[in-house]
């Protein structure tokens, strides 16, 4: 299943649509205006969560948590690393490996593709391809590339 992401370029709060392939609205996110730290609900067509990415506040890398049904599921982390980033999903078992710089990765179980994200680079935002595995659950794919989009803006936003 493929979805596609696109986040408005001026925005108080996020807040933006995910389409599938056939241009149907799946699901909505929402960010939080004031709050400490990132927080990120998303919603399926019917306006129930379904998941929530959350950042802890106080961490040396940012470190995001992804919460399903009330519960964290996973834990996203940045590495410490010299020359390329590198991202951890913990509680999962899935690895992130790819050129992160340009959007360009997958994430992987036990060298198995579970989804695929590319950047599209011609377009008014930032827009995301998901290419997501059969069988896999596409509420946490999603929820985990939303988590690790937050860990590189939260990331970027630290350095400048």
């Amino acid at each position: 299943m493929k979805l596609y992401m696109k986040q408005k370029v001026f925005s108080w709060k996020d807040k933006f649509t995910i389409k599938n392939e056939y241009g149907e609205d799946c699901y909505f996110v929402e960010g939080q205006l004031i709050s400490l730290g990132k927080k990120l609900h998303i919603y399926d067509r019917n306006e129930n969560e379904v998941a929530f990415v959350k950042q802890k506040v106080v961490a040396l890398m940012p470190k995001f948590f992804v919460e399903i049904g009330g519960e964290d599921v996973a834990e996203i982390t940045k590495k410490i690393t010299l020359f390329k980033p590198k991202y951890v999903v913990n509680g999962l078992g899935w690895d992130v490996q790819g050129d992160m710089w340009s959007h360009n990765y997958t994430i992987t179980q036990d060298g198995t593709p579970i989804v695929s994200i590319h950047k599209q680079w011609m377009s008014w935002g930032d827009a995301f391809e998901l290419d997501i595995a059969d069988g896999t659950d596409e509420v946490l794919a999603l929820a985990v590339v939303l988590a690790i989009d937050a860990v590189m803006d939260a990331q970027a936003a630290s350095s400048s």
